[in-house]
């Protein structure tokens, strides 16, 4: 079910407890300036010198000293165990769009944790942002908009039927599934790539240089 309590207008950066820089973060308040923090990410927003505007989470790996910082206001605890941090700011954050940032490149249990809810929060306009690559999920079409040689890789969540144009091994179509065949390392030969997909299930992942790609095409996707 999804919650919906905390309501922007514009887009929102949300930090996790996992790598990121200044620089990223920086980055992403350019296009997404409503700061938001799953638990411990509070304290990487404070380490800034940033002050989020809301903080979710059940808050077991926030520091006392910088929960302390906090107006109890911001702080919005959900004690549940069933879902991760990231799942539980997902599913109550209303907004065009979410720029994650903070959930790739460290616990690999974690940033797996984070793709199964890209998929499961499929109606959400969210991008995870990383120090090499973003992802985000592509439940029936996406069109990017890109430079020809750039990285494109699909890789299956779910058993799915993808149709492609514009990338050196086209799919058109074929099954790809997270036990059988995958779609990494393919390539741009356009600057116009299309994807279509039978249903939920497939993360695109792209180069950071291609972030702003990313936000176009997932911005403009129907969900």
């Amino acid at each position: 079910m999804t919650e919906h309590f905390a309501r922007f207008e514009t887009n929102v950066t949300l930090l996790g407890g996992g790598a990121l820089s200044p620089e990223t973060v920086s980055e992403l308040l350019k296009v997404a300036p409503n700061l938001v923090a799953c638990d411990g990410g509070a304290g990487a927003a404070l380490a800034l010198g940033l002050m989020p505007k809301l903080v979710l989470g059940d808050m077991d790996s926030i520091a006392a000293e910088d929960r302390a910082r906090l107006d109890p206001a911001i702080i919005h605890e959900i004690s549940e165990q069933d879902s991760t941090d990231f799942d539980k700011a997902i599913r109550n954050l209303e907004t065009p769009l979410i720029l994650g940032a903070g959930f790739m490149g460290r616990r690999a249990d974690h940033e797996l944790a984070c793709y199964n809810v890209l998929v499961r929060r499929a109606e959400s306009r969210v991008i995870l942002v990383g120090e090499h690559d973003v992802c985000f999920h592509v439940a029936d079409n996406v069109r990017l908009r890109v430079t020809p040689g750039l990285r494109v890789s699909l890789f299956p969540m779910a058993e799915v039927e993808v149709r492609s144009s514009g990338l050196e091994y086209p799919l058109d179509p074929l099954v790809l599934a997270p036990w059988a065949r995958v779609g990494t390392s393919n390539r741009a030969v356009s600057e116009d790539v299309e994807i279509s997909v039978s249903g939920p299930g497939l993360l695109v992942l792209l180069p950071r240089s291609a972030l702003s790609a990313a936000i176009e095409a997932v911005s403009s996707s129907a969900r």
